[in-house]
């Protein structure tokens, strides 16, 4: 028996157990965390925000629906705790791990779909997305797509493709992630026979970001150094480097190992689609795996090769990754010493991702001590003469926060994010007091 074949009673049920009871132990360890970065650009301007601000990227990402979470979500929680935050985001993973493993067990079977879906349950390699609440736009995306992928899977009707449309759609209104799954669309409907037309369902989605790029997206922000032309040239081996770091997140690793582990990856879908031609679904999840490389190398790979290696990077590109590999995987056998092994292969690649995501959640817990000891600075000094119009506390840990009028708006509008915590680490306390104000004044 090959493990297609097998079949888990309650396959789905022990999926959602087990991602709920594992984001819960996330959430928990995530209890202390506060606001970072690029959520302070969100929190900062909200009080300015108009219905055209919702249409403005965020970077080059569309953020449509992104911003009306934050205005929800700042409407409600406010800044007085991260834990609703971290919740949404924590939902959205598990949401993810149960569509992908959907995914798989409808192409591989249930015993490779719960082991897909472990594998992105304790995703180490891919922390960023799982610990920075403000990936709530990326996680979001993915789900969609996800669920649109399921939605084409399905037998053809209007209403699935209506709804695989407005998924797609969705997707898009959340981060430019979605571009990866309109990828994936586009080519399975292109090559699955008597299916291209149905690519028409799909033409108002592209009017629509076609027509939001000429109006907003174009004037989006872009990373110092900006993109040119050299981009292109530079695009294979940023695609290069970020398939491998993905590759080797599947394990929970990262770095040059992943050079070896793509070229392994490679072989056994080479070898397996030798073996069994692929179908549309593979060809164009491998399509749109590439595609996210691509397309973010365009306007990222001035800032070097290693930034695919990101762990925002990792988190996607471990989806389509573990889908096919999933294929790939479904003809092993299940029997004799096969069985041991593979179970005990899953639970040393799950093992490894989770000690590595265990560790990333502790550091975040350090990193935001000092960054508390920077707001509790920033709120010590408000109404000194001495404090500089434009003081920055730590530009390393919070380089939003350059302007302590518009901090000052945004606590007394929302909530204080440190209000009656006591001072744990006094250096950054001082130093940030020290950088605030003017050296001289009385």
């Amino acid at each position: 028996m090959n493990a297609e074949a097998v079949r888990i009673p309650r396959a789905r049920l022990c999926v959602v157990v087990a991602a709920a009871v594992v984001c819960a132990a996330l959430l928990w360890l995530a209890r202390t965390y506060t606001f970072y970065f690029d959520e302070w650009s969100f929190i900062l301007t909200a009080p300015d925000w108009t219905w055209k601000t919702f249409f403005e990227p965020h970077n080059e990402h569309p953020s449509i629906l992104l911003r009306a979470v934050y205005v929800a979500m700042l409407s409600t929680a406010g800044l007085r705790t991260y834990v609703p935050y971290m919740a949404v985001l924590l939902a959205l993973h598990l949401t993810n791990v149960v569509l992908l493993f959907e995914v798989v067990r409808r192409r591989a079977g249930d015993l490779i779909g719960i082991a897909a879906a472990a594998v992105l349950l304790v995703l180490g390699a891919g922390w960023e997305d799982i610990l920075w609440a403000f990936q709530i736009g990326w996680l979001a995306s993915s789900a969609l797509g996800l669920a649109m992928l399921l939605a084409l899977m399905g037998a053809p009707s209007r209403g699935r493709l209506m709804l695989a449309a407005s998924l797609l759609t969705a997707s898009l209104m959340f981060s430019g992630i979605g571009l990866v799954f309109g990828v994936m669309a586009g080519v399975f409907l292109a090559l699955s026979p008597g299916r291209r037309r149905d690519m028409a369902w799909f033409v108002p989605t592209a009017v629509l970001l076609a027509a939001w790029y000429v109006a907003f997206g174009r004037f989006g922000t872009h990373p110092n150094p900006q993109p040119t032309a050299a981009n292109v040239l530079l695009v294979p081996l940023y695609a290069v480097w970020g398939l491998s770091q993905s590759s080797a997140a599947l394990i929970g690793e990262t770095g040059w190992v992943g050079a070896p582990l793509l070229v392994a990856a490679v072989a056994v879908l080479a070898w397996t689609w030798s073996r069994r031609r692929p179908d549309a679904m593979a060809v164009s999840v491998a399509a749109g795996l590439v595609a996210f490389y691509v397309i973010t190398g365009l306007t990222r790979a001035q800032l070097g090769y290693e930034q695919a290696g990101a762990p925002r990077y990792s988190y996607i590109g471990a989806i389509p990754w573990l889908i096919l590999l999933g294929d790939a995987a479904r003809g092993l056998p299940w029997r004799g010493t096969w069985r041991p092994a593979i179970v005990a292969g899953v639970f040393l690649i799950c093992f490894n991702s989770g000690v590595l995501l265990i560790s990333y959640a502790a550091a975040r817990t350090v990193l935001t001590e000092r960054q508390v000891a920077d707001l509790q600075a920033l709120a010590s000094v408000r109404g000194d003469p001495c404090l500089k119009p434009a003081g920055s506390v730590d530009l390393l840990v919070m380089p939003v926060e350059t302007d302590p009028a518009l901090y000052y708006r945004a606590i007394d509008r929302f909530g204080d994010p440190t209000a009656d915590l006591p001072v744990t680490d006094h250096a950054d306390y001082e130093r940030g007091r020290s950088n605030l104000l003017s050296g001289g004044c009385s």
